[in-house]
């Protein structure tokens, strides 16, 4: 009984210990920073190829290569215009950009301001935030 007591306050303190360093560790900074020029760029050639009709899964393989995914989008919303509000701002490994969307509706556009969140690396890529609206 006074092992098995022992062995759990000492599993207690390993796991204590690792929690402790795994967040000293991620106080250094990110592992991978966003580039906020290359973050606005990719999501304006996002956005621009969602407004001509393009296809979201056709993005991997465009001029300027990344992954998108807004299931707006995905699921066949028209966008008629955008309108980037700000520069965005870093979080953690993302730029996170307010957007005006107009999307087309029936007889009447509907607005609607949304996030985005853009990861230039390892790899480019651009996410709708469903979390914040």
């Amino acid at each position: 009984m006074f092992f098995d007591l022992r062995s759990r306050r000492s599993a207690r303190g390993a796991l204590a210990m690792l929690v402790a360093l795994s967040v000293a560790g991620c106080s250094g900074g990110v592992a991978n920073p966003v580039d906020p020029d290359r973050a606005r760029v990719a999501l304006k050639s996002a956005l621009d190829h969602w407004k001509s009709g393009g296809d979201p899964l056709s993005m991997p393989t465009s001029a300027t290569p990344m992954t998108v995914q807004d299931l707006e989008w995905q699921s066949g919303a028209k966008l008629v215009d955008y309108e980037v509000l700000g520069d965005g701002e870093p979080a953690d490994a993302n730029l996170r950009v307010k957007v005006k969307l107009t999307l087309a509706g029936k007889g009447k556009n509907a607005e609607k301001t949304v996030n985005y969140l853009v990861t230039t690396s390892p790899a480019v890529t651009v996410f709708r935030d469903a979390m914040r609206r």
